[in-house]
């Protein structure tokens, strides 16, 4: 491939995910879902001078237990929101100026799609036009397809995990298709093994299935020394000695400790700082939400996730999460968001996704895919594999394009085809994933705009029943307390699933709590427990925003419910 075919490629690929992207950006003027805007919120945050600091009070788990704003980041990464700031610094602070940056790293994702899918065409040997055509194709496929699109349209660590993974999977191929000789001092000045350190430690600061981006350098490179220490010609020296373990072990030490010297060192700042703000040096919820036993488990304040409790729900319960965090990582994250492409990638993936090319994304996405099914089997129907699942999208995509491209071979030597026909596989992954892209993406654009409309309708319906302004009112305990905390830029607190007695503890504990509003009909047992002959109800009085002549407004919040805590 030459130079200039390499750029007019590139052009391309980035040309239309950059349309795309800009397109989709626009259909969703209010970030959706919660840790979007949670990203999102943080950055506006930092640029209006107030510190990494959320409005939003949803893990009870990480002390300290105090009023918002409280130090940010307690679960989740702040490389999504460092880098949103920066065009917010420039842009202001609306969410379509953090929409940049997002839309930008989703740029960047088919351009690495299709440098992936070159080199495994070059891999399999296949002619230069064929792999020219399929690498394309990839490309665009990735531009179109609609998870990917979807997840570049907001601030929050997937499509950034997805580069971050995308881009140290290339690097540990070519590193380990051409090792480079030489000691320790050589490996320190290797920029691959240099770059795949700083990918590593960046992809730490996005989120914390990176540990499975290092683990699978790892596995990769104890497989080759073991496989190069297993050959006769690898064992002897120069001088025709036998040479010792250590010595043969040693390149493969090199390859690993210098990716993970510079990976410490960029994630060792952000370490220093949760220790010294937030007690812990890791996201110490990570190990909680392991324990959880339903979703809303995250907010829990009195009844917190444990090991106990968690091994008391039975085997049978055990298992049955197992095989709901299955289900759901495998039919909603992957393959119903991406049909047909993600499908026959998936069943064809024994066949295609073996070669060293896509070895390490093989790897780091079975890894992924099977800790956040297995180990947090709850906490991956709210999100935890979704996020990270970007870069397994890409592998499904390819996949399923040099399957259907041997498909087509096939047929055409059948039927004695004299022309070539590589277009014709890429043809059909970009309509099909495109097709559903135009279908899905509005749905999901006016499912923003309608949680936007909430928030805008709020103020004035609780104004119009005689409550205080939003800002005079305290913190707000509510279902959706990022959305309250970013939509009204007023202190939340997130409601737990548990009894009302528990809910009116969680008020004394941070006093000027005075409200609860609602907005879905099926946080757990709110809000149906308050129409139950629970004693503590009488503490909660419910007031009537359905007033006034804004039929807009009152269609906009025809689920929300609001509760004023009258027990002192």
């Amino acid at each position: 491939m030459t130079r200039r075919e390499m750029w007019l490629s590139v052009a391309l690929v980035g040309f239309v995910a950059l349309v795309a992207r800009v397109a989709a950006a626009s259909l969703v003027p209010f970030p959706i879902p919660e840790d979007t805007a949670y990203y999102y919120g943080v950055a506006r945050n930092l640029v209006e001078g107030r510190g990494l600091v959320s409005d939003a009070v949803w893990s009870f788990q990480t002390p300290p237990l105090a009023l918002p704003p409280r130090p940010a980041f307690e679960v989740w990464m702040p490389l999504p929101s460092l880098l949103a700031a920066i065009p917010m610094a420039f842009l202001g602070t609306g969410y379509q100026s953090a929409q940049v940056v997002a839309v930008l790293v989703g740029t960047l994702i088919p351009i690495l799609t299709w440098r992936l899918a070159w080199d495994v065409s070059a891999e399999r040997g296949l002619s230069h036009t064929r792999s020219r055509v399929l690498a394309i194709g990839a490309g665009l496929t990735a531009a179109v397809q609609l998870p990917l699109l979807v997840h570049s349209t907001l601030t929050d660590s997937t499509a950034l995990f997805a580069l971050f993974v995308l881009t140290g999977c290339i690097l540990m191929a070519r590193i380990l298709r051409t090792p480079r000789a030489g000691g320790w001092r050589a490996a320190a000045r290797d920029p691959r093994l240099l770059s795949l350190g700083v990918v590593i430690g960046l992809g730490a600061l996005t989120r914390n299935e990176a540990i499975w981006l290092a683990g699978t350098w790892f596995l990769l490179v104890v497989f080759a020394a073991r496989r190069s220490a297993s050959s006769p010609a690898e064992s002897l020296d120069d001088a025709g000695g036998r040479r010792s373990n250590s010595a043969r072990w040693m390149p493969a030490a090199r390859l690993v400790a210098v990716p993970a010297a510079v990976a410490i060192l960029v994630f060792l700042p952000w370490a220093a700082r949760n220790a010294l703000v937030l007690g812990s040096a890791l996201p110490s919820q990570t190990i909680t939400n392991a324990f959880s036993v339903t979703g809303f488990d995250i907010f829990a304040f009195t009844d917190p996730p444990t090991l106990s409790r968690y091994l008391a729900v039975g085997p049978g319960r055990l298992l049955q999460m197992r095989i709901d965090g299955f289900e759901h990582n495998l039919l909603t994250v992957l393959l119903l968001p991406s049909f047909p492409v993600g499908l026959i990638g998936l069943v064809m993936l024994p066949w295609f996704g073996r070669g060293a090319a896509l070895r390490p994304l093989l790897v780091v996405s079975l890894a992924t895919f099977a800790f956040t099914t297995l180990v947090f089997p709850v906490a991956t129907t709210w999100g935890t594999y979704l996020h990270a699942a970007g870069a397994a999208h890409v592998l499904l995509i390819i996949s399923c394009l040099f399957a259907l491209d041997a498909l087509i071979v096939r047929i055409g030597r059948v039927r004695g085809w004299t022309r070539p026909v590589a277009w014709l596989g890429p043809a059909l992954t970009i309509s099909g994933a495109a097709l559903f892209s135009l279908v899905l993406l509005p749905g999901f654009g006016a499912q923003s705009r309608d949680i936007q409309a909430r928030y805008r309708a709020l103020p004035g319906q609780l104004a119009a029943a005689g409550l205080p302004p939003v800002s005079q009112m305290g913190p707000v305990i509510t279902d959706f307390p990022i959305w309250w905390a970013e939509g009204e830029r007023a202190p939340a607190l997130g409601l737990p699933d548990e009894s009302p007695a528990s809910i009116l503890a969680l008020a004394k504990a941070l006093p000027g709590t005075r409200y609860l509003i609602v907005h879905s009909t099926d946080h757990g047992r709110w809000p149906a427990v308050l129409d139950t002959n629970d004693p503590d109800v009488a503490c909660f009085r419910e007031v009537d925003i359905r007033v006034g002549s804004d039929t807009a407004a009152r269609a906009a919040l025809t689920d929300t419910r609001v509760f004023e805590l009258v027990c002192p």
